[in-house]
């Protein structure tokens, strides 16, 4: 018998993307600011914590954009082309292939995996359904759940398929395709405040429903106590129930008790 739905975020929840996307949104910044500002983690983690750029390409852009104002210039100074910036950033996270994912060579290669199959057959066994709502592209988000983690078709609502988040249209379409139930209650695992303001907005829009923001702690953000604390706390105030160091930590039993 069903008795919830866990939908989860993928990036710094199913995989570690601190080498990775945060790598390239680095790489893609430092290039058009011609080598003169290169963003740190905790740069990137203050502009996501306003919960307005879970897209990266925009987050790109957008600390572009802000290192000229910086430099006392108008923001159009070092605005570059859109198509630019994406190009530019996905030729670095994917490699010069970019539509072939046989032939990626890029830093998606590499990133370290947060949670196994296993995990997923845990909740399963227990009456959990599950599936994952990600701002990341369809093609990325597909090379992780089916390439490294072997998943057959998993319910995946990706960039392309729904608003950016904290809008809740595409964590509506999770739940829409794993039950015809509009009961059942919802848990939601994101590592941003974006992702839990996602599950105060479903909220809102469908009081009548259980809706559960769990926070994950991204490993960049785990190095020091201080940034830990700060990071929880900020998860916190924007609506997490709690906010745990891995995912797999979201046990069956712990499910429960959070319902």
């Amino acid at each position: 018998m069903l008795t919830a739905i866990v939908v989860f975020d993928i990036d710094g929840v199913v995989r570690d993307v601190g080498g990775s996307y945060r790598r390239a949104l680095a790489d893609t910044v430092e290039q058009f600011t011609q080598g003169a500002y290169r963003p740190s983690q905790a740069d990137i983690d203050r502009l996501k914590s306003e919960g307005l750029w879970n897209n990266d390409w925009e987050a790109s852009r957008e600390m572009i954009d802000r290192y000229a104002e910086a430099e006392g210039k108008p923001r159009t100074s070092l605005s570059v082309d859109y198509e630019a910036v994406v190009d530019f950033f996905q030729r670095r996270y994917r490699g010069e292939n970019l539509e072939n994912p046989e032939q990626w060579t890029g830093y998606i290669v590499d990133e370290p995996l947060l949670l196994s199959p296993a995990y997923l057959e845990r909740l399963t066994e227990a009456g959990m359904s599950w599936g994952f709502f990600s701002g990341a592209t369809r093609g990325s988000a597909r090379f992780v759940l089916e390439k490294r983690l072997a998943l057959q078709s998993p319910v995946l609502v990706a960039m392309e398929d729904a608003p950016g988040k904290p809008d809740p249209t595409g964590l509506f379409q999770v739940t829409q395709q794993l039950t015809a139930s509009e009961e059942m209650p919802v848990i939601y695992v994101g590592d941003t405040v974006a992702d839990m303001q996602t599950v105060q907005n479903a909220r809102s829009q469908l009081p009548h429903r259980l809706w559960i923001g769990v926070g994950i702690l991204p490993p960049h953000t785990q190095h020091s106590q201080e940034y830990q604390d700060a990071y929880i706390a900020q998860l916190q105030t924007s609506g997490a129930a709690i906010v745990l160091s891995n995912v797999e930590q979201l046990t069956p039993e712990r499910i429960r008790q959070l319902l």
